[in-house]
């Protein structure tokens, strides 16, 4: 995983780069929500401990998931949404992956907080991306 490429087309990129300038801008901790596909209910938390990794998308340490975890396993998609310093709103959604080895899981290790147990990690793969009401991005 090399953090200067970047696997969507070209047309994407200035969607993708805006959704990369405004993570270096954020405020405050994002907000990680998935599904309960059987019952339709989401869930969402708030997580501190999530890195945006250009050509990848969000990886997102799993320190105490338990509903958050089961939604994944069950196939949900996943969404993040975060504030800049400007209060400009930023929303990305697309599938998610479990990671507990190999190069997700290495990276999440990277700069993870020690203090907490960083079980396992969650790759959310970009497939919409949105800055408002804006739409900035949409895998075909």
């Amino acid at each position: 995983m090399k953090e200067d490429e970047i696997n969507e087309a070209p047309a994407a990129a200035s969607g993708m780069d805006r959704v990369a300038q405004g993570w270096e801008e954020r405020d405050g901790p994002a907000v990680f929500a998935t599904l309960d596909i059987m019952q339709m209910i989401p869930n969402a938390i708030y997580d501190g401990e999530i890195r945006y990794v250009s050509g990848e998308g969000f990886i997102i340490a799993d320190n105490y998931f338990s509903k958050t975890l089961a939604n994944i396993k069950s196939g949900s998609k996943g969404s993040v949404l975060f504030l800049t310093k400007e209060r400009k709103s930023f929303q990305v959604k697309g599938t998610l992956s479990y990671h507990t080895g190999g190069p997700i899981y290495a990276h999440m290790q990277s700069w993870h907080d020690p203090k907490y147990p960083g079980k396992g990690a969650v790759l959310l793969r970009i497939e919409e991306a949105y800055s408002g009401a804006e739409e900035l991005f949409r895998a075909k």
